[in-house]
């Protein structure tokens, strides 16, 4: 067995073993074979397929799109730190999606898709500003002008959102539970939600595979293989801020899932981009619906938020990645 064919081997049976933990275990207990056999306890049924089952999925769906825009943005960027997180993308979704939230906007003809859209366009203006601000600073888009622009960003954003907390009222709670990250009691109408625009997203970044992997070599480099480089920059950057804004639309703000995963994927496996993007969705999914399942059971009754938990696991590593980096001088 081949070492990528044994790296989806284990990847695809973690996921598995993970969803079937994440929809049996937690303050009632449901045996697996209700998954089968819905018929032997209705109450049982009921929990698994209509609180469980749509949680575990939506947290893997926010789970994977974080992990696969990423990946993306590291190869794009020859950055081991960027991710939706430390680059101030996923603050940017939350800005239009607090914004959607504070003035209660509806536009009738997008209906449900609205909070999602408009967290999206907040991703992808926040991308370009974060981009364009590095640039002009620094040509060389050196790695501390990168993340240290993305924390400006982040503050500033983050300034934003504040203020629309303390202008909330009654409304502050609900806000500020979704800004720490969660995807509890969202239930299907949350996995249609952001399901399209997680599948195109996916598809924009996956279609530009070996364009990453020209890139890597630098984009003069790309350009003499064939590569229309800012094409391929650019559905990077849209499919990236679609999938950011869908997760950070349903699940608010988790942070470091982009950043943690891509990275153990190319430890443990290379930098090819063929394999990276898929690994990176697929373990992904399962790292959040582990941290998920670990956040409303390691204090039952109590839910922690999903965004403790990533931070706890995420912010060692990326000392750990930054530490390196310095060392070593290279992605």
């Amino acid at each position: 067995m081949s070492k990528k064919i044994l790296a989806y081997f284990v990847s695809i049976i973690a996921l598995i073993v993970s969803i079937g933990f994440g929809v049996t275990v937690g303050t009632v207990a449901i045996p697996i074979s209700t998954l089968w056999n819905s018929s032997a306890d209705a109450g049982a049924a009921n929990i698994l397929w209509n609180i469980r089952m749509p949680r575990v999925v939506l947290a893997g769906m926010v789970g994977a799109s974080l992990a696969i825009a990423g990946a993306a943005f590291q190869g794009l960027l020859k950055n081991p730190l960027a991710d939706p997180y430390t680059l101030g993308i996923s603050s940017g979704a939350s800005v239009g999606a607090v914004i959607t939230l504070f003035f209660s906007i509806s536009i009738p003809f997008l209906g449900i898709f609205t909070l999602p859209v408009f967290s999206m366009l907040g991703a992808f203006l926040t991308m370009l500003g974060v981009i364009g601000f590095a640039k002009l600073v620094d040509r060389s888009m050196k790695m501390e002008t990168i993340i240290l622009t993305g924390i400006i960003f982040s503050s500033f954003l983050g300034s934003i959102i504040s203020l629309m907390i303390a202008l909330t009222g009654e409304e502050l709670r609900q806000i500020i539970g979704w800004l720490l990250g969660s995807v509890s009691m969202r239930g299907w109408d949350y996995v249609n939600m952001a399901l399209p625009f997680m599948i195109i997203g996916s598809i924009l970044m996956w279609v530009s595979r070996r364009e990453l992997n020209a890139m890597l070599f630098g984009e003069e480099r790309a350009k003499h293989l064939g590569v229309n480089v800012k094409q391929r920059k650019m559905m990077i950057l849209i499919g990236g801020s679609m999938v950011t804004g869908a997760a950070v639309a349903v699940s608010g703000t988790i942070g470091f899932v982009g950043l943690v995963v891509p990275h153990i994927v190319r430890l443990l496996w290379g930098a090819d981009h063929r394999h990276v993007l898929p690994l990176s969705l697929v373990n992904g999914a399962t790292l959040l619906i582990v941290c998920d399942l670990v956040s409303r059971t390691i204090i039952s009754p109590t839910e922690l938020p999903i965004g403790v938990i990533t931070a706890f696991i995420g912010a060692p590593v990326f000392a750990f990645i930054f530490f390196n980096q310095r060392r070593t001088g290279g992605m």
